[in-house]
């Protein structure tokens, strides 16, 4: 995903589009990662992460290579729909192992796969960089990523850990009639809509943190881009520590005091008259956020390991649409209101998090020993 977006501007001119209709055609990305999210978290339920991640992997880089052969809106919004399909895939069936992996290794690492991927996107803008400067073609570098993430998928397939447990069999007042149809838990939605929250906030920084140093506090265009590099080098290093916290704190803790922080952070930088503060700002932001999604993801996955892979992808998905919907709606917002004003729409967000993150304090089927410290 990391090879994607360093190519957006290549492949938007090979396009011949309009940021604008660039615009609509992300949609179209968003769209098949949450449909792709609907239909393989059942899938991952019923045959297993293990059979399920090595597919989704081979889809989604597979998918990575179209883009760069796109030379109309047609063809991009095509390869776009595909490809956010496959990352959707990806994104539950992973999550769900991650939660398997987690449930047998006793204590949280959530976060520190999360931490992964944000190391995975940093290498990418090393790499774009390099084959950019080089003057690679897109589809040339895409294509060579997309054949790197078929070899990893290969390599760590075998690696997977298999489905725990098998089925129950059916009673005799049950046998040979349809399975009843399980319910998604009102828990399970109550944690998407904070995952939406959370994700929403993300998109937010992801989008308009460089363009409010830019134009709120008229800086540099090396210096705007700096609050970016800010905001997701803290998250980084936040996620990797994010982990130890949840095992001594636990994770309705690490939500609630983190929300609060990352609402703290971000009404400084939206509020700051000066760069240095504003950077710190930022920083201390993406530290906040750092750890919320990893324990939604968590608490999701282990509140029935039966319908782990259906539970991550209702929480995963409702995330994803929030990250869209960050920066979409801060855009008509800066109609009726000054840039740095309108970022108080995720603090607010972040207080109602920190508000409801009590909602992690309800007990799991599985435990972790990190969970003594939930009522903290």
């Amino acid at each position: 995903m990391g090879m994607w977006i360093v190519h957006i501007p290549s492949v938007e001119h090979r396009a011949g589009i309009s940021h604008a209709v660039l615009g609509w055609l992300l949609l179209l990305l968003g769209a098949g990662a949450f449909v792709g999210m609907q239909i393989v978290g059942p899938l991952t339920d019923r045959f297993g992460a293990r059979t399920v991640v090595p597919l989704s992997a081979a889809l989604c880089s597979v998918t990575l290579f179209l883009p760069g052969l796109a030379t109309h809106a047609w063809s991009l919004g095509s390869a776009l729909l595909l490809l956010g399909f496959g990352n959707g895939c990806l994104d539950v069936s992973m999550n769900a192992h991650a939660v398997q992996v987690e449930r047998d290794y006793r204590r949280p690492v959530m976060s520190a796969f999360h931490a992964t991927f944000s190391l995975g996107g940093v290498l990418a803008s090393l790499v774009g960089a390099r084959t950019l400067a080089w003057g690679w073609h897109p589809a040339a570098s895409l294509g060579a990523a997309a054949l790197l993430s078929l070899a990893a998928a290969a390599l760590a397939a075998p690696a997977l850990l298999p489905t725990a447990g098998s089925p129950a069999p059916a009673s005799p007042a049950t046998d040979g009639a349809a399975p009843a149809r399980r319910t998604t838990p009102r828990r399970i939605w109550l944690l998407a809509v904070l995952a939406l929250m959370i994700m929403l906030c993300e998109g937010v920084a992801n989008d308009w943190s460089a363009l409010h140093l830019r134009t709120v506090l008229d800086a540099p265009a090396a210096t705007a881009a700096l609050a970016y590099g800010a905001f997701a080098t803290a998250m980084t290093v936040g996620r990797l520590l994010a982990d130890r916290a949840a095992g001594r704190l636990g994770p309705a803790a690490v939500l609630r005091y983190g929300a609060a922080t990352a609402a703290a952070g971000l009404t400084a930088a939206a509020l700051s008259p000066w760069i240095p503060l504003a950077l710190a700002g930022w920083a201390v932001f993406g530290a906040g956020l750092s750890g919320c999604v990893p324990q939604l993801f968590s608490a999701a996955g282990h509140a029935d390991p039966d319908n782990a892979g259906t539970n991550v992808s209702r929480v995963a998905g409702l995330g994803y649409l929030g990250m869209l919907a960050g920066p979409a709606v801060i855009g008509p917002l800066t109609r009726f209101a000054p840039l740095n004003l309108t970022l108080l729409l995720p603090v607010a967000c972040c207080l109602v998090a920190a508000a409801t993150a009590g909602i992690l304090r309800t007990r799991p089927t599985t435990t972790l020993p990190g969970d003594v410290g939930a009522a903290a």
